[in-house]
């Protein structure tokens, strides 16, 4: 009886490693396809020359910076692309809910996702994101890969930049947005649909004070501070 389980055990790793290597190199053929016919350099020319009102990193409030990392990747300044720990926690997740709910991107994956790859959520995809992901960490720095990353991402109401979006949303150049709006702003890419402020004002607020929830866990705010924010979203 040992002896059948250790052989079922064997040919489940087997199967396990195959369909592995076959996602894998699936997901690295589509990141090729894609890198060989748009590269890092030409895609960040593409991105620059497309948006009329390209913001620099230079420009964006260290508060916003700071809400972004905290909720969308608090070691973004410290990987190499990719977020082990993150993924691991995904997987676990995704196991459990038998699909792919959650993905553990990081900024630069998302970046990936947003200038090359399509929105579906499929193993092969998310693996390329991967590939690419270690191509642009490779290209640029932390500032340059955050400054396009606000720069390609969906607000919601139709505004694809963070121009747009404190335009839109706070008629305010994004230098002059204060915690308020940055927590707002930092919430909403995540289900623009959902967090809109002006399809969901409750929704986006509940999402606003995640947000904040997690600057205070990371100690990039005083619960005070958070507190202020909260409260005078409810007056």
């Amino acid at each position: 009886m040992k002896k059948f389980i250790k052989i079922f055990l064997i040919v489940i790793v087997a199967i396990i490693l195959v369909i592995s290597g076959v996602l894998i190199y699936q997901g690295y053929s589509i990141y090729k396809e894609a890198i060989e016919k748009t590269s890092i350099s030409a895609k960040i020319a593409e991105i620059k020359e497309e948006k009329e009102h390209y913001t620099k990193y230079e420009e964006l409030p260290q508060d916003y910076v700071n809400a972004v990392v905290a909720v969308e990747d608090r070691r973004f300044f410290e990987h190499n692309g990719i977020d082990m720990i993150s993924i691991l926690r995904a997987i676990a997740k995704d196991i459990k809910e038998l699909e792919l709910v959650e993905g553990g991107s990081t900024i630069t994956q998302q970046l990936a996702k947003n200038t090359y790859f399509t929105q579906r959520k499929e193993f092969t995809r998310k693996i390329a994101e991967i590939f690419m992901a270690f191509e642009y960490e490779k290209e640029c720095s932390k500032e340059e890969i955050f400054e396009l990353y606000v720069n390609t991402m969906y607000f919601g109401d139709g505004y694809y930049s963070i121009y747009d979006a404190t335009h839109g949303y706070f008629e305010k150049d994004v230098k002059d947005m204060d915690l308020y709006e940055c927590t707002l702003l930092a919430g909403i890419p995540n289900a623009p649909s959902v967090y809109s402020p002006t399809k969901n004002p409750e929704l986006a607020k509940e999402r606003q004070e995640q947000v904040l929830s997690k600057m205070v866990k990371y100690k990039y705010l005083t619960q005070e501070r958070a507190d202020k924010i909260i409260n005078s979203s409810s007056e």
